[in-house]
């Protein structure tokens, strides 16, 4: 049986990850670190993991590690935003928001990396933002960082590629969950309505979409848009 890291997974989006996994038949290691992990599944393996902590994330990886003898699946779900206009913007957030975003997503990649090589096979999937593209006013530090998680999940995409470890970015769209709990009825609704099909995605279809990927072998590289906004070619 193939095992899936998924930090951030207490998340709208990670509860919901955690539950596609199961139903396809993974063994889940949920990682969570602020908004307790609610699942009592008993497949689920409950991993207290802070992303920005270096040494928490190779324990844990080294616990799955000692417990399962291989990670096939590492998806990085784990984020968080500060929005705010950059002259108000304190530097301490724009750290944050970087560090949990960016660079809690790398120490969590390095982390299971050599083990995905020494078995010549993993997949990696990055949970990224249309904001990377957009570039919302507001959200300097959210979009920046998203940014980074694509041009980070390249370069990577090109590293491990000849050891068979494949690494793509999703962006999901927004999503009712405890992240967009603060954006009023009618933000939403404007949100909706750049989408042309006139709504928003689910955590469910998202989860779906990422438990398909990861079962593809010939996908590397690549940034997956799920929602249906469309974007200037260039």
């Amino acid at each position: 049986m193939k095992g899936v890291l998924i930090t951030g997974a207490a998340g709208g989006l990670g509860c919901a990850l955690v539950e596609g996994f199961l139903e396809a038949g993974w063994r889940v290691a949920a990682g969570w670190h602020r908004a307790e992990l609610k699942a009592n599944d008993p497949r689920v393996q409950r991993l207290r993991l802070d992303v920005t902590r270096e040494s928490v994330v190779r324990l844990g990886v080294d616990e799955l590690l000692a417990d399962w003898g291989t990670i096939d699946c590492l998806v990085n779900n784990a984020g968080m935003t500060i929005d705010q206009t950059l002259p108000l913007l304190d530097p301490a957030d724009w750290d944050r928001v970087s560090d949990v975003n960016l660079t809690g997503m790398m120490r969590c990649c390095r982390a299971v990396l050599p083990g995905m090589q020494a078995q010549r096979d993993g997949q990696i999937v990055n949970i990224g933002s249309f904001a990377a593209r957009a570039g919302p006013a507001g959200q300097a530090a959210y979009a920046a960082a998203k940014a980074g998680v694509i041009g980070f999940s390249q370069s990577l995409a090109r590293e491990t590629g000849a050891g068979n470890v494949r690494v793509n970015v999703v962006l999901p769209g927004v999503l009712r969950t405890p992240m967009t709990a603060r954006l009023s009825e009618a933000q939403l609704a404007g949100f909706a309505q750049a989408n042309v099909l006139g709504r928003l995605n689910t955590p469910a279809e998202v989860a779906r979409f990422v438990v398909f990927l990861v079962g593809l072998q010939q996908v590397s590289g690549q940034v997956f848009q799920l929602d249906s906004r469309i974007g200037r070619w260039t």
